[in-house]
């Protein structure tokens, strides 16, 4: 065992089933028993851990969410009034109806405005009230949308159906059995997928439920056919942009494609690592809130909408976008470029701002865990993908791929030695979910 994390680590997984709240964030995913597991402070794309080892974040960096980088002085100032001002009170806060005309004036099409926390919740109020709208069950779907029951049921009747859409090995323990075929998936660019589904179920379609767009951009013409089904079928259509979302504008993806959903859902970048995440809409759709219970406490506190507001106003007056682009642009191109160097065969993949490569060599999964480790020595938090922030510097990325290039080196030869395993400190990654004995 490696250092004061993993030992928590070992504490936590005694106490908290899963060792973690994330699976993403699990050491088993990345690094087995050398992540560090914790941190005690990140700013901008540094991070320490429990022991004051300083690492750069050229990895997830907090899954996404710190799309300013960590600890950004101005939404930080903005959340330290608002908790000096009283994060919580009996009365609502006025942050929450200046953020609804903001997110309704940066996409003209949506009027109205309900607030979550997460942005797992935030899909299933979005699909809550498509089934109130509607009177309707059925959802289609592509993609990964969270953790909840109406998502996981799919996976009730195929135990796999959720594995190409993103995480594989996904258990529906716990899903009301009951819940069976009311959630059917369909491959991204794949409409006759969808018309599948539709063909089954169209008469009792809610909704359809998508990322504009994730790892690949949409073929010409898919999303306007998703639009016309939805619109033929009276099912709800909504944008899943909680990935996608302010990572190439200022606002959601879908606004780069000309195609106007009914409703679209944002989390993780709007709020820069404070819990927050907003479903937006028309307000035919919107006003179906009314019509089941929907309601939290904890979604009318300050925090979260001063953050939100705070991180979507720096957002655009420094053209983050802008940076995330070339900084993600920069990274694929460096990773391409090691890989030729060194004579190391890799896919390389993504939108430039959430870029993802992998290894085509040996054991795959081994590999990539050599490389996770033999980057964490050189001082890297790093995997096989990159979620670029505003904080990534010229400097970080040309010491990033120095390093990147000196590690592939280091894989080639233990590849060509068959001796990627005999490397490794600890076991090799998990590469989906998993029961943690």
């Amino acid at each position: 065992m490696n250092g004061t994390g993993q030992q928590l680590y070992l504490r936590a997984k005694a106490r908290i089933p899963g060792g973690t709240q994330l699976l993403s964030k699990r050491p088993e995913m990345l690094l087995p028993d050398q992540w560090p597991a914790y941190y005690s402070k990140a700013r901008g794309a540094e991070v320490w851990d429990l022991d004051g080892r300083r690492y750069l974040d050229m990895s997830y960096n907090a899954l996404g969410s710190c799309i300013l980088g960590a600890a950004d002085p101005d939404v930080d100032q903005a959340v330290k009034r608002a908790v000096e001002a009283g994060s919580m009170s009996t009365l609502n806060c006025p942050e929450e109806v200046e953020l609804a005309e903001l997110l309704c004036d940066l996409h003209p099409w949506a009027e109205k405005v309900r607030y979550a926390r997460c942005g797992g919740e935030a899909m299933a109020v979005a699909v809550r009230i498509a089934r109130a709208c509607t009177g309707r069950d059925q959802v289609a779907f592509c993609g990964y949308h969270g953790w909840h029951d109406w998502y996981l049921s799919a996976n009730l009747g195929e135990q796999d159906a959720l594995d190409g859409h993103l995480l594989p090995g996904l258990a529906p323990a716990g899903v009301p059995r009951s819940l069976a075929n009311t959630a059917h998936a369909f491959a991204y660019n794949r409409v006759d997928q969808l018309e599948a589904v539709v063909a089954g179920h169209g008469d009792q379609l809610a909704a359809i439920v998508m990322e504009p767009l994730r790892s690949q951009a949409p073929e010409p013409g898919f999303l306007e056919q998703v639009r016309q089904i939805a619109t033929h079928t009276k099912a709800v259509l909504i944008f899943d942009e909680i990935t996608a979302g302010w990572r190439l504008n200022t606002g959601g993806a879908h606004l780069c494609y000309g195609v106007v959903p009914d409703v679209a859902v944002f989390a993780k970048g709007i709020s820069n690592g404070y819990p927050m995440a907003a479903v937006i809409g028309i307000g035919s759709v919107m006003d179906a809130a009314q019509d089941s219970f929907i309601s939290s406490t904890y979604w009318t506190e300050r925090i979260g909408p001063a953050a939100a507001l705070a991180t979507i106003r720096k957002h655009k007056r420094c053209n983050v976008p802008q940076h995330l682009l070339a900084v993600g642009e920069r990274i694929q191109e460096g990773w391409q470029l090691a890989a030729e160097r060194t004579g190391l065969s890799i896919d390389v993949g993504g939108l430039a701002p959430l870029a993802h490569f992998s290894f085509n060599c040996g054991n795959s999964q081994a590999v990539s865990t050599l490389f996770t480790q033999e980057m964490l020595k050189r001082g890297f938090l790093a995997a096989g993908a990159f979620y670029a922030t505003y904080a990534h510097s010229d400097s970080h990325v040309e010491d990033y791929l120095a390093a990147v290039e000196e590690t592939f080196a280091i894989v080639v030869r233990a590849v060509e030695q068959h001796a990627v395993e005999e490397m490794l400190n600890g076991p090799v990654a998990h590469s989906g979910f998993r029961r943690l004995t």
